[in-house]
């Protein structure tokens, strides 16, 4: 089993209304023994939409702290999604020696001042294919100049809001220039996160599970498991599928973070 969630969303986050206290006892309710509270952190986010994806660390974090202490029978976690862009290290690396979190997540929302959510980041490319190229070479780009995270969040996220979905997407369409994430993110000891938010919009988690096989046999180690939740409804969302999935490529363990350490669980 997975018993925990490390990728949650609450209402420090600009796309979620969820009260932080409402999940943890939805956690409990489903027999989680943790949860990471890893609400949205994007740096310079394009200001042309609703959202501005910033939160009140010293708020969030009290809150958690109260929380841990009110509820005994689960264990809560300070995490963040810091999002990734290029130019953004040494502002990440400042935000991040300035805060304790338990656990961050590194995730690319934002390609050329352009969110791939929006129609117009397709409207500006020559096909959909090549959008979808050229947010895994910005992806490939960010971890060049961007270190500071412990684990990398549903890589194929582009496929969530492609205009034709998945119907053309495979692992093996962009096999070199996700391999070279991939190597990337192992030659620099960081966990691949499998999100299970992609089974109730594509069918698959992000990445999609031959990502996550090749991950392994390229030598990486640590998966971490999130639900991508913005609201009781999708906390730990479809755990059991991905249990079975891990089983089926051989995964026997997955990775959770204590002080930015890792700790493995068996599956």
């Amino acid at each position: 089993m997975i018993l925990s969630d490390t990728h949650v969303h609450t209402q420090f986050s600009s796309d979620s209304q969820e009260p932080m206290e409402n999940m943890v006892k939805r956690g409990i309710e489903l027999g989680l023994k943790e949860i990471y509270f890893t609400d949205h952190m994007d740096l310079d986010f394009p200001k042309q939409y609703k959202y501005d994806f910033l939160f009140d660390i010293h708020a969030q974090q009290a809150g958690i702290s109260r929380l841990d202490k009110k509820y005994s029978e689960i264990t809560l976690y300070r995490g963040i999604e810091l999002g990734l862009q290029p130019h953004l290290a040494k502002q990440a690396d400042q935000l991040l020696s300035e805060n304790s979190f338990d656990y961050v997540i590194g995730s690319v929302h934002v390609v050329d001042g352009l969110d791939p959510y929006y129609p117009e980041y397709w409207e500006g490319k020559n096909s959909e294919e090549a959008g979808i190229l050229h947010y895994f070479e910005t992806a490939l780009s960010c971890l060049e100049t961007m270190h500071n995270f412990d684990s990398f969040g549903h890589l194929d996220y582009i496929i969530r809001y492609a205009p034709s979905g998945p119907k053309n997407y495979s692992y093996k369409r962009y096999c070199d220039v996700i391999d070279a994430i991939l190597i990337s993110l192992i030659q620099n000891g960081k966990s691949l996160e499998m999100n299970t938010s992609g089974y109730k919009k594509n069918g698959f988690s992000n990445p999609h599970l031959d990502i996550i096989k090749r991950y392994l046999e390229l030598g990486g180690e640590n998966i971490t498991i999130g639900s991508d939740g913005h609201d009781t409804l999708h906390l730990s969302l479809d755990f059991e599928t991905a249990f079975y999935e891990c089983r089926k490529i051989g995964l026997s363990s997955y990775t959770t973070y204590q002080n930015r350490k890792p700790i493995h669980h068996a599956i």
